[in-house]
């Protein structure tokens, strides 16, 4: 029951371990010390419930559904473009200089954003559905749910460890510049990856 266990853990955490748009995002909110606990859950649980459609068998989602990664990517495109255009305008206005100082968005649209994140991303259904669905076969009654365990398991060490161990970074986060430098960042990113998802469909 090990082994398989181990497998699902490390197939898992290598496909999340990438910094993407919800990875980016769980980062800053950690910098930030906001609704940390609550956004890592609704995460892990995310990947959890996904993880788990595709090890019972749904991968075959795309198969009956054709269109399906095109019209997810387009809508994750979308959003990813105009999370991008609210991070760009950030790092121009330093608005985050305002947040250290104790203005913090509310706990339901930070966990809104981050249910957009996740399900409007075509790769999480790429990667949960296919990837870890497709590996899944190998394994057969009580070795599956291992493997699903273990799978799901390295959802909730990833977004915990990231989510938290973001404060390790505090002391660097300190100035304005610092935190426009960041929003920067994070808006070119998620620009660089609507224009994947754009040019791949």
């Amino acid at each position: 029951m090990l082994a398989p266990a181990a497998t699902g853990f490390a197939t898992a955490f290598a496909l999340i371990l990438a910094i993407g748009a919800q990875n980016a995002f769980v980062l800053r909110q950690g910098l930030l010390r906001q609704h940390v606990f609550w956004l890592c859950l609704f995460c892990a649980v995310s990947d959890a419930l996904l993880i788990a459609a595709g090890v019972l068998g749904f991968g075959a989602l795309v198969t009956l559904y054709p269109g399906f990664p095109r019209i997810m990517a387009l809508a994750g495109a979308a959003f990813l473009l105009a999370y991008g255009a609210l991070r760009f305008r950030a790092a121009l206005r330093g608005e985050d200089a305002l947040t250290l100082t104790g203005k913090s968005a509310t706990l339901w649209p930070t966990l809104a954003t981050a249910a957009a994140f996740t399900w409007l991303n075509p790769h999480v259904y790429l990667d949960t559905l296919g990837l870890i669905g497709a590996v899944s076969t190998q394994f057969a009654g009580p070795h599956k749910i291992a493997f699903g365990l273990g799978a799901a398991t390295s959802s909730f060490v990833f977004f915990f460890g990231l989510g938290y161990g973001a404060r390790l970074l505090a002391p660097l986060m300190q100035s304005a510049r610092a935190w426009r430098v960041l929003d920067l960042g994070i808006a070119l990113t998620m620009w660089t990856l609507a224009a994947g998802l754009i040019l791949s469909h």
